[in-house]
């Protein structure tokens, strides 16, 4: 097996988030559902842009989002999407590499403007986020390098890239090198609205290469076509190898074949904007797996993680993870990959 120099491999939609807060009133007129993602054209995206109020403009992407989290906790990354050789091109370029993780594509020439997200953001900090994919949506085979995946010892795919066929061809081409290679597959399901379009894909997925499964309550809910959080978690524990289901504030629990294990979240300080809470809580988790660390350590480091991203506006951290962990690697015990093949977890954080 060819030794690994990354933790994880992200691959999905290279995004600059332009965030802007707002209200209901705002959304209700514009037809936008609430704490949803929809998937706008060029012209929807200048139209919603300039209807908003002022804006902050931030590199994001789900995935790219979990990369930096992942290297900003100390831990090896790197990114796999596609820019434009534009001006929001070069933000997120320079900031995907400042921030520590390996990202080395050649930039388009020429088709559609780098992806962005408008992300309106209302007083109870939920998120309504409006995504132009561009030059994201782009990305194909040709884009996924097999030494770049075979580096790392998990490739993580977020959900939301799976509608274009292109991405989703990079997809499937990506997570046969890893399996191949003996590495593992994680996915977010990123989105129930995603969900909804994917699901008999989804399905195939969870039942078939993909070795971790992250989704929060609706998305998972939406997958098993439930409302039942419960029935939900426990179809996915005959589907998934590991399962990491996120509930926002009623924390963590962690189930195998034999037990289950309560973890409470971890509270923020204050809370400002849940933008990219799942990104960074998935990349506590996985920094914690690849670093060894067992299942309730890795729950709890994606919970720091996720609290410190929702105390302030943007999907990128802002405080120093590797300090905030401290305590928490302390205190975590070695984890096995045998347990690894055995164990479904349910993340409520």
């Amino acid at each position: 097996m060819t030794a690994t120099t990354h933790d994880v491999v992200a691959l999905g939609n290279a995004i600059v988030d332009v965030l802007s807060e707002s209200d209901d009133a705002f959304l209700d007129r514009h037809g936008l559902a609430k704490g949803g993602m929809q998937l706008v054209d060029e012209a929807q995206a200048r139209a919603l842009y300039g209807d908003m109020g002022p804006g902050v403009e931030r590199s994001g992407g789900s995935a790219a989002n979990t990369a930096v989290g992942i290297a900003a906790l100390g831990g090896k990354a790197a990114f796999v999407g596609r820019v434009q050789d534009d001006q929001l091109g070069e933000v997120f370029t320079h900031d995907i590499r400042a921030a520590g993780v390996t990202f080395d594509p050649p930039a388009a020439q020429a088709g559609p403007a780098t992806a962005r997200c408008l992300i309106l953001v209302t007083p109870d900090a939920q998120r309504t986020m409006n995504t132009f994919l561009g030059a994201s949506a782009e990305m194909g085979p040709d884009d996924v390098d097999p030494d770049l995946i075979l580096s790392a010892q998990v490739t993580y795919l977020e959900g939301y890239l799976w509608d274009p066929e292109p991405a989703k061809a990079a997809f499937r081409k990506a997570m046969e090198i890893a399996k191949a290679g003996g590495r593992k597959v994680a996915l977010s399901l990123s989105d129930s609205f995603c969900v909804d379009r994917h699901r008999a894909e989804f399905r195939e997925l969870v039942a078939g290469p993909v070795d971790i499964l992250f989704a929060n309550e609706a998305e998972i809910c939406s997958l098993y076509e439930t409302e039942d959080f419960d029935l939900a978690a426990e179809q996915v524990r005959h589907e998934a190898p590991l399962a990491v289901l996120t509930r926002s504030e009623k924390g963590c629990v962690i189930v195998t074949e034999t037990e289950t294990q309560m973890i409470g979240a971890k509270a923020p300080e204050k809370l400002v904007d849940t933008t990219g809470a799942g990104d960074l809580f998935a990349a506590g988790f996985l920094f914690g797996l690849t670093q060894g660390r067992d299942l309730a350590t890795c729950g709890r480091l994606g919970a720091i993680a996720a609290a410190e991203i929702i105390g302030h506006y943007g999907a990128r951290p802002e405080a120093d993870l590797k300090a905030l962990i401290g305590g928490v690697l302390t205190v975590g015990l070695p984890f096995t990959g045998h347990r690894f093949r055995q164990i479904v977890v349910t993340m409520r954080g």
